[in-house]
This record gives structure tokens, C-alpha cells and sequence, in this order.
């Protein structure tokens, strides 16, 4: 399947981009190298070969959640901008 160079024009535009026509010549050349490529690659037999969603194996690398002790509430507030003796003051957000 070879594309156009109205086709290519058409899909510029709906990309909304706006192409000169040395660069149209240029972008068709190599969107025709692209479909040419996935054609090579749908010729493949590739029956018995499970989808995959990654190359390589994907774990999850974060530690698991344990419970430590708690951060003193003086510790907690004091950097704080607003506060009172118990808790952080934020403006209302709802009236």
C-alpha cells in the first residue's frame, strides 16, 4: 500500500499542520517507508505468540507498606505556616 500525496495533505490537515509542498514531497517519502515497514511486520506468522504489554518483565520496585511509629505531632506542626495547638489552619474551602 503506497500513500498519496492528497492522502498525506489530508492527514496534515487533520493533524492541523501546515506543510509546504517540498515538505509534503518529503513527508510522503517517509510515511510510504513507515507503511512499507508495518507491512513487512504484519507478514509475519505469528500465531501461537501471546500479546504482550511490555518487552521485558515489569515488577513493582517500591517497598512494601509496614507500619513505623508515628511522628509526633509537635514534629508534624512545625514547619507548618497556620496552626493552632492541635492541627494545621487552612482556609475554607466550602462556605
Amino acid at each position: 500500500m503506497s500513500l498519496s500525496t492528497e492522502e498525506v495533505a489530508k492527514v496534515a490537515v487533520l493533524a492541523r499542520l501546515r506543510l509546504a509542498p517540498e515538505e509534503l514531497e518529503t513527508f510522503t517519502g517517509q510515511l510510504n517507508a513507515i507503511v512499507d515497514y508495518v507491512a513487512q511486520l504484519q507478514a509475519l506468522d505469528t500465531t501461537g505468540v501471546e500479546p504482550l504489554a511490555h518487552g521485558v518483565e515489569v515488577r513493582n520496585v517500591f517497598r512494601d507498606d509496614a507500619r513505623g511509629p508515628a511522628l509526633p505531632r509537635e514534629a508534624a506542626l512545625a514547619n507548618a505556616p497556620k496552626r493552632n495547638a492541635e492541627s494545621f489552619l487552612v482556609p475554607a474551602v466550602l462556605d
